[in-house]
């Protein structure tokens, strides 16, 4: 059985491509799927021959309908596929109209814009094409967006890294981390995720990877000397996930015990009416069990340099109150402070614990079939055109159509929605679906790249590296307004 796609170019009435797959399948040895969001229409024929035939048959039936609608072959030949990035792009009407009018361009198969990752990907029917088609894209580019950059993506070549800082508890240190990574030679873009305590890094190909990893390695510790670096290349990302579950759960919990021990001390001071001597040394202990660390780090901060912290700040005002002779108050500024840091962690740790259940999500292994063989492949390894086999249980590893078998599936990943939904043949499987019960025959229609799970948790993850002008401008402004305020 010989299956291909056909793009229906301009189609606009779902009525009309109702009737066309209608009549199309009622053609002699002909089983027609049609997607009318995508404009394309599934053929499956018993050969080449009578793919041709039908062909024919196929535009005379869509000139019936739709007069105006053009039908071309759909090609999957990746040598005709040129990816471009759109640096400096920001307007999501200008990314619809880029796509629209590149779409309509002649010699272009299909053309689409991710205005997420600022991806111009373009399908051509003939490879030599590229030149004049490039040429008029730039033109439509310049026209819509004139500040924006075309870069070709096979050019723009650079190694990504991401590395776990394991301990960072600090938002404003973790700023610092970035700002100064950042401005290290080789590196072309650096974001730190306080959340995921993810540092990731876009490195020239030419860098030294080991002077630069100690580089970085220094910069972490001068700010924050107790943080644990793992380059992820070297453990797994399920090790790191466990160990920091196990590292939150435990210093919440020492942590919640200090203030209770601290606490209960502090409560004896002020209930009780002891001598001054009594009373002070109470509080003085108190102090020490809530707040010694937070003096400590203090301390270590003037050592390296960093004398406006909070830490520096919220000494000098609990250890006046001593000075002063009010040392309840120097005890309960101190413990609320710190309450509200466990809270603080404690909903930053749900927000952590929220994003690793969506990285669960991504699928380790796809079932390739090649010839009468199935073997178990990465995902990124399969190209367009592969087909791929779903058992029942396991994720759906790329974006595709289904072309044999009946199955019900999870959705949930994706939609929220509880009710498992029925694929058959001829529907759209989606990445991070979840097979429930039938084995499923998938013709992949994406790369794992541009997938519906790839896309979301890139989205995820790079939240935080993705900010906005005023954001930006504010980061700034507070490097320089916080000191003096303070």
């Amino acid at each position: 059985m010989l299956k291909k796609e056909v793009i229906l170019e301009g189609l606009d009435c779902a009525n009309c491509a109702a009737k066309i797959e209608d009549e199309v399948n009622k053609l002699n040895g002909v089983k027609a799927y049609m997607n009318f969001m995508n404009k394309t229409l599934t053929l499956e024929t018993e050969s080449e021959q009578e793919y041709k035939n039908t062909l024919q048959q196929v535009e005379t039936i869509v000139h019936k309908h739709e007069p105006d609608v053009v039908v071309k072959e759909k090609s999957v030949n990746k040598s005709n596929k040129k990816v471009l990035i759109l640096e400096g792009l920001d307007c999501a009407n200008c990314a619809a109209k880029i796509e629209a009018q590149t779409q309509s361009l002649e010699g272009v198969n299909s053309a689409t814009v991710d205005f997420v990752s600022k991806k111009l990907t373009i399908e051509a029917v003939d490879k030599k094409e590229f030149g004049k088609i490039l040429g008029e894209v730039t033109s439509i580019v310049s026209k819509l967006e004139p500040d924006v950059k075309i870069v070709d993506a096979e050019k723009k070549k650079v190694n990504k890294s991401i590395v776990m800082l394991e301990g960072l508890g600090c938002a404003n240190c973790a700023a610092k981390m970035e700002k100064e990574i950042s401005g290290l030679e080789g590196v072309e873009f650096a974001a730190v995720d306080f959340v995921s305590k993810k540092l990731t890094m876009e490195i020239s190909p030419k860098v030294n990877r080991t002077e630069l990893n100690e580089k970085i390695e220094g910069i972490v510790k001068k700010i924050e000397p107790d943080v644990k670096i793992v380059f992820e290349k070297d453990t797994s990302k399920a090790n790191i996930k466990e160990n920091n579950e196990e590292e939150e759960e435990g210093v919440n919990k020492k942590e919640i015990i200090r203030l209770v021990v601290g606490g209960a001390i502090f409560a004896v001071g002020i209930i009780f009416n002891f001598q001054n001597w009594l009373e002070l040394t109470l509080f003085i202990i108190s102090y020490i069990i809530v707040g010694g660390e937070v003096v400590l780090r203090a301390i270590k901060g003037i050592a390296r340099g960093q004398v406006f912290s909070e830490h520096f700040l919220m000494s000098i005002a609990t250890i006046g109150a001593f000075f002063v002779g009010e040392y309840p108050e120097g005890v309960a500024v101190m413990l609320f402070y710190l309450v509200g840091e466990l809270f603080q962690d404690i909903a930053v740790g749900h927000s952590r614990k929220s994003i690793s259940a969506l990285m669960d999500i991504r699928p380790d292994y796809a079932n390739l079939k090649v010839g009468n063989e199935i073997r178990k492949v990465s995902p990124e390894e399969v190209n367009i055109g592969d087909i791929i086999i779903v058992k029942p249980g396991e994720k759906v590893p790329l974006d595709g159509k289904v072309i044999e078998g009946n199955s019900m599936v999870d959705t949930a990943a994706l939609t929220g929605e509880s009710v498992p939904r029925e694929l058959e043949p001829g529907n759209d499987a989606l990445s991070g679906f979840i097979n429930k019960n039938g084995v499923l025959t998938i013709e992949v229609t994406k790369d794992f790249g541009d997938s519906t799970v790839s896309k979301i948790l890139d989205l995820v993850q790079n939240a935080s590296s993705k900010k906005a002008p005023t954001e930006k401008f504010i980061t700034k402004f507070a490097r320089s307004y916080t000191p003096i305020v303070r």
